[in-house]
């Protein structure tokens, strides 16, 4: 059984096309996810770029984004020699 990860990356870009789609203020937004303003701002920018668990979910459903929609791209492992 796969097991939940301690945080998730995100993409910031991701989280702002939705929220602006979504016709929403980043007050607005952090209000209905539950998280301040000022991270919102973070996580848009990308300043951050982490959130735990229960913070992701919550604001995937005040955007009304699947499981993988607001994450980071996966990143490429390092070629081992």
């Amino acid at each position: 059984m796969a097991q939940t990860p301690t945080t998730f990356e995100v993409d910031g870009t991701a989280i702002c096309t939705k929220r602006m789609s979504a016709g929403m203020e980043v007050q607005q937004l952090a209000d209905k996810a539950g998280i301040t303003a000022s991270y919102l701002r973070k996580l848009e920018r990308g300043s951050r770029t982490r959130m735990k668990p229960a913070t992701y979910v919550r604001l995937r459903a005040a955007l009304r984004a699947n499981k993988t929609e607001l994450l980071a791209p996966p990143t490429d492992p390092p070629e081992r020699k």
